[in-house]
């Protein structure tokens, strides 16, 4: 398997894993934000709670950095190196 095909895996794979992560990540962060209550049961009591909007915040910043991981990686493994230089061909004399 040559390096390009390595590196589209490997930037197909962080898109779904980090970018499937971020988007929920982010989906959370902005309904904290807006201070939607979430429906929660525990040991059958029923609550309607807002996420603090500390929690909301980080979730947002995380998801930033989840979405920048695949464009991250898509842009080291993907790029083009420049040729190496040749060492068989004679050095021009200098002018």
């Amino acid at each position: 398997m040559d390096k390009r095909t390595l590196g589209i895996l490997a930037t197909v794979a962080t898109v779904v894993i980090c970018g499937c992560a971020g988007l929920f990540a982010f989906i959370f962060g902005v309904l904290g934000v807006m201070q939607v209550p979430f429906q929660t049961t525990v040991n059958g009591v029923q609550g309607s709670t807002p996420l603090p909007s500390t929690v909301a915040y980080v979730l947002l910043c995380l998801s930033l950095v989840l979405f920048a991981i695949p464009v991250v990686v898509g842009f080291l493994t993907l790029r083009s190196k420049p040729a190496p230089p040749n060492l068989d061909e004679p050095i021009p004399p200098p002018s």
